[in-house]
């Protein structure tokens, strides 16, 4: 008994000197808290990127219906000047065949 009695105090000894100990050195600690600061400024400027390029994204999609936009009024722009070119011609046309038709009455 006695043999029992003097390892469960050494046990106990062993088991305050344990929780006496500092696991975690001053070096690893401060090295955690700084990789922990720095692992928040990521994640900071990661959430200020992603606004960023959500609102480039949004720009762009602007950009892009407006110049479809711009597209589309040049290409309804260049049908109207084709259309005024046919009848200009149309009209140049009636005109020769006028002027033709006067020299007739007069000769």
């Amino acid at each position: 008994m006695k043999y029992f009695s003097e390892k469960e105090k050494k046990l106990e000894i062993a088991l305050d000197k344990l929780k006496k100990l500092n696991l975690i050195d001053e070096d690893s600690q401060k090295n955690l808290e700084f990789l922990s600061d720095q692992k928040n400024q990521l994640e900071i400027e990661k959430k200020e990127l992603q606004s960023k390029h959500e609102s480039l994204m949004n720009e762009h999609q602007k950009l892009k219906d407006h110049l479809k936009s711009i597209k589309d009024k040049n290409s309804a722009h260049k049908l109207d000047q084709l259309r005024f070119n046919e009848k200009i011609d149309e009209l140049n046309q009636e005109t020769d065949i006028l002027l033709d038709e006067i020299d007739k009455w007069q000769m």
